[in-house]
């Protein structure tokens, strides 16, 4: 096992829960994150998979420390960042970058691709040749320099998806978390997506945290899988393992929810004609 990039323990997190908010005063505090131990190996990509509401959302903004913690550690590269305060994590955001589910709404509509590519470069003190930098980062993940100046809407969803990618490893991050990244995309644009970010992950030698609820996606590209249900960690083990033979009943039950293709022989034949 590789030397761990990030190195949790004991993490929770506690969001306010809205359904319970009193008509005068704060909304009381819902756990959501229970407790959680396990580590995110250098160089490497791990699925974290579980169905909605199981907290594979909170863990991974919690991880970019776009959450605070209420208990717990959380150590990146060897520095425990649990409750550094923004200016102290500003120097370490170039290394923690997000691709995010929906590129429609994660892509500013009155700005160039060359423009959101540019931002994060400008404000990390990178904004010499910029116009090199943005080519790089297009062709880096299949898209001709002629994208640059196009806006978000004319974009495919696969091409805004390739933007979205482009900008988060401009910066070249030590991790970029992908959260159902492929979820809103047709099936082989879907596979086009995967094969370019296991292909970027292993050029580059990122450490990726791969959040899905598809079992099938996370086989096709992760090492190792952690598997979350109700904000608790019930399995973690290397991809192989879990699936040929997992340990848990849950787990189980979600690698037989993958849907498998059938072939009905008789689908070309032409239906029977009614008597007449």
């Amino acid at each position: 096992m590789a030397e761990p990039l990030f190195s949790v323990r004991g993490l929770k997190v506690a969001l306010p829960d809205m359904t319970r908010k009193p008509l005068i005063g704060r909304a009381p505090l819902a756990e959501i994150l229970k407790g959680l131990d396990f580590d995110l190996p250098k160089g490497s990509v791990t699925g974290i998979v579980g169905e909605s509401g199981s907290g594979k959302s909170t863990l991974g903004r919690a991880l970019v420390r776009l959450l605070e913690p209420s208990a717990g550690s959380i150590s990146f590269d060897g520095r425990d960042i649990t409750h550094l305060p923004e200016a102290e994590l500003r120097p370490l955001r170039r290394n923690l970058q997000m691709i995010f589910q929906d590129p429609m709404s994660s892509l500013n509509p009155r700005r160039t691709i060359a423009s959101i590519i540019a931002a994060p470069l400008k404000q990390n003190g990178l904004g010499d040749n910029l116009k090199a930098r943005v080519s790089e980062a297009l062709l880096r993940v299949g898209l001709p320099q002629s994208f640059a100046s196009r806006y978000r809407h004319e974009l495919s969803g696969g091409q805004r998806q390739r933007v979205g990618i482009a900008r988060a490893l401009a910066l070249s991050p030590k991790f970029v978390l992908a959260d159902e990244i492929v979820s809103g995309l047709d099936v082989s644009t879907q596979a086009q997506i995967l094969t370019l970010l296991e292909k970027l992950a292993a050029e580059m030698g990122l450490t990726v945290a791969f959040i899905s609820h598809d079992l099938s996606v996370i086989r096709r590209l992760c090492k190792q899988v952690i598997v979350m249900r109700e904000g608790r960690i019930v399995e973690a083990s290397a991809t192989d393992a879990l699936f040929e033979n997992p340990q848990q009943a849950y787990t189980r039950d979600l690698i037989a929810a993958i849907p498998l293709p059938e072939i009905d022989a008789d689908w070309l034949r032409p239906a029977a004609k009614a008597p007449t």
